[in-house]
């Protein structure tokens, strides 16, 4: 499906959300079912589970698995390859195990990293997405919202995160790890659009297999069988693998083949949102009272960055 031309859509729109939405809920997700599994089969599990249930769906509706005869077949095989690891299996491992050390919302602010990371690599490989002024303005305002959701009234006392920060370099590696997530994201939004016409639901299910595959066999060899795993471990994972995993997967193909990478990297400004309003009301975290000030700051990046560009595009 070819990228839309005039714009975002309504239905468009409403599909970021829906991902928004699905991805904001997948960090509580995490945190449910690493009370009872490592973080390699919390990745593990919920990728092989929704790569077999996808691959059912594909064979069901007639669409199935690329082909290997065809240059171009064996083509997708290397895309859906880089988005199975670019998107699922690192991104999934390193997120698993940085939420050991990191809150889920310092994990859910790593995500505004992505647009920062997807914006120089359109502008070199995607042909028409170019790095226009009204964009990188929009996206940074977004970013500053999204810190001063998350950071809050840290911001107002660097001396005390530094010191708190410093002494702990586990925390350190968990960061950066969450970060590098963010990176792989950037990538596989790349590589999924740079991929040649293929069903969405053949994409989705071949690369989540090619995930499977890949990190599968390095669960049983870091951790080997899981044992006497918690009904809310295995249903954490259960979730992760219909909504944020499975589900998740189908929409952020179809947004980037509608619309291109740098549509879909704005949801990772609501991703933050989301999760800090499932912790409030799920995990009974405290409301920080600069929420509504940095939920304002990112509708308004939102904004800037779309409607100001295509109004100097158009």
């Amino acid at each position: 499906m070819a990228a839309t031309k005039s714009g975002p859509t309504a239905l468009d729109w409403g599909l970021l959300a829906a991902l928004g939405l699905i991805w904001g809920a997948a960090f509580l997700g995490v945190e449910v079912a690493l009370g009872g599994l490592p973080p390699l089969w919390v990745a593990a599990g919920r990728i092989s589970m929704a790569a077999l249930l996808l691959v059912i769906v594909a064979h069901l509706t007639g669409d199935g698995l690329p082909g290997f005869r065809t240059a171009i077949q064996r083509r997708i095989w290397l895309h859906c390859l880089g988005m199975g690891l670019f998107t699922n299996a690192i991104p999934f491992s390193l997120l698993s195990w940085g939420q050991q050390h990191v809150t889920s919302s310092f994990a859910g602010i790593t995500m505004a990293v992505v647009p920062l990371f997807v914006l120089p690599l359109s502008h070199f490989l995607i042909p028409g997405e170019r790095l226009s002024l009204a964009r990188v303005i929009g996206f940074l305002t977004g970013f500053g919202g999204v810190v001063l959701l998350v950071g809050g009234d840290h911001l107002f006392m660097p001396a005390t995160g530094l010191a708190a920060g410093g002494g702990d370099v586990i925390m350190l590696v968990a960061q950066l790890a969450c970060v590098g997530a963010s990176c792989c994201y950037a990538c596989g939004s790349i590589i999924t659009r740079l991929c040649p016409p293929v069903s969405t639901i053949t994409f989705a299910a071949a690369g989540l297999l090619c995930a499977s595959i890949a990190i599968l066999p390095l669960a049983f060899i870091a951790h080997g069988v899981p044992r006497e795993v918690s009904i809310a471990s295995w249903s954490g994972v259960v979730f992760l693998a219909l909504l944020p995993t499975g589900l998740a997967t189908i929409l952020l193909t179809i947004i980037i083949r509608r619309v291109g990478p740098p549509f879909l990297s704005l949801v990772n400004y609501q991703v933050p949102v989301w999760a800090v309003l499932i912790g409030v009301s799920i995990l009974g975290e405290a409301l920080p009272g600069h929420f509504v000030m940095a939920l304002v700051t990112i509708l308004i990046g939102l904004a800037i960055s779309q409607r100001l560009h295509r109004t100097k595009t158009t």
